[in-house]
């Protein structure tokens, strides 16, 4: 059986994210998540790869693919972002040049346990179906697709959001999708861009018309799922990706001074300082070049290359992209994005008075976070002056900028200059006292 050609779909617009950008090149532990996702397809022999990317970061993923050593990737071009249906027609040119393959569509952020792609890729193997779908077994209600299937696990429909207690089934199909002739669905695909339609689900209604002739198996999956979704998720995965470390692993370029206290699964790169005093607790990610000064605190964290952790300051179970700097604050269950600047004294606020569940806007809607501490996120080169608190939730654009002592209680958009006025009385001592 021909090992199907891996095809990533990376040229979603991301928006539901902001004010952090491009989910397929977010790094973690120093590297882009498209290159963790093409090293871990290598592994099981998923070597030729589609990588469907949009104009804004085809570059960038260009420069992640020539720097991977394990795979021979292509990247196409999506042109808008129409959905999957779109992103797969880009296939036709590739196909026609090379023929007819089988194809192993996935979303690059989609984060599974790898042993999901391995049943897949056994059950492929048997060749019994025309398409093999995962489907995630749920406990509770999620709003997703859900399968409708018959005894053997042929899946006969996929139904949309059907409700609670309208579900067909307790599987919910997620984008790990071999197909074994790429060319029968794309001609499906393009059937379906022939009618009448106000929706982007043309993939979705190409799959149930193949449905009706062709055999579509379900593979059940019940281990662990994280997608990137909206900002706070980059928390989850960070966090998946460190409890993954073992041991400590410390470079000999290092340089930690006495008096540093390192607890737990850590990962230490080279060119990282460690000032008298430091501490961290695993486990924890230290980038290339990172700082963690006098007295600081880092547990359960990730911080890039090249970022400061300044003087007595806490951070705990965040993400520090490269360059961003602290000093003398409070970074708690927080996002702080490439070259953000965090004064002194600024803290964010983590934790509801009613400890309930965090909510954050996203495109006009109130989302619920599902976590009962989220911080702050904060887009790139923003600015955040000293004893600026900031409360649970919150967004800081790109660019942005916050005045010093301000209380940020509400999402601040990408390049806006936020302060608070202030009323200065001055008398004389004496008047007072008379």
């Amino acid at each position: 059986m021909k090992t199907p050609l891996l095809v990533i779909l990376a040229g979603g617009a991301s928006s539901r994210l902001w004010p952090l950008e491009e989910k397929s090149l977010i790094k973690f532990m120093g590297r882009p998540l498209l290159s963790w996702q093409l090293d871990n397809y290598a592994s099981l022999g998923l070597n030729n790869a589609i990588i469907i990317a949009n104009p804004e970061n085809e570059d960038m993923i260009w420069s992640v693919v020539e720097n991977s050593a394990n795979v021979r990737a292509q990247v196409l071009v999506q042109p808008e972002p129409k959905g999957m249906g779109s992103a797969l027609l880009e296939l036709q040119p590739y196909l026609d040049q090379h023929g007819n393959q089988p194809i192993y569509i996935t979303q690059v952020h989609d984060l599974t346990d790898i042993v999901l792609h391995q049943r897949l890729l056994t059950e492929y193997q048997s060749g019994y179906a025309l398409a093999y779908l995962a489907g995630y077994r749920v406990s509770e209600y999620f709003p997703g697709g859900y399968l409708e299937i018959d005894a053997s696990g042929r899946i006969m429909s996929v139904i949309e959001k059907p409700g609670a207690g309208n579900e067909p089934s307790d599987l919910v199909s997620i984008v790990a999708h071999i197909h074994g002739d790429a060319a029968l669905l794309i001609e499906a695909i393009r059937a379906e861009y022939a009618k009448p339609a106000t929706t982007d689900d043309h993939y979705e209604r190409a799959m149930a018309a193949l449905m009706k002739d062709h055999v579509f198996q379900v593979v059940p999956y019940e281990g662990a799922w994280q997608a990137i979704k909206f900002p706070w998720h980059v928390l989850d995965v960070s966090q998946s990706m460190l409890n993954q470390i073992q041991g400590q692993n410390i470079s000999p370029d290092a340089k930690i001074e006495e008096g540093v206290v390192i607890k737990g699964n850590v990962v230490i790169e080279a060119g990282a300082r460690l000032f008298h005093g430091a501490t961290v607790i695993g486990p924890a990610y230290i980038g290339k070049g990172a700082i963690i000064g006098n007295g600081a605190l880092v547990r359960e964290s990730m911080i890039g290359d090249g970022a400061v952790v300044g003087y007595v300051t806490e951070v705990a179970r965040s993400y520090m992209a490269d360059r961003s700097h602290t000093h003398a604050g409070q970074v708690l269950d927080s996002i702080l994005d490439e070259d953000v600047n965090f004064s002194a004294t600024c803290t964010t606020a983590n934790l509801r008075i009613d400890q309930g569940p965090v909510s954050s806007w996203v495109k006009g809607q109130k989302i619920n976070t599902g976590r009962s501490k989220l911080g702050l996120i904060a887009g790139k080169r923003a600015f955040i002056g000293v004893n600026v608190m900031t409360m649970p939730g919150v967004k800081i654009g790109r660019d942005a900028e916050i005045g010093p002592t301000t209380i940020v209680q509400k999402d601040i958009p990408d390049g806006m200059r936020v302060w608070v006025e202030q009323t200065l009385e001055m008398r004389a001592v004496k008047e007072e006292k008379a």
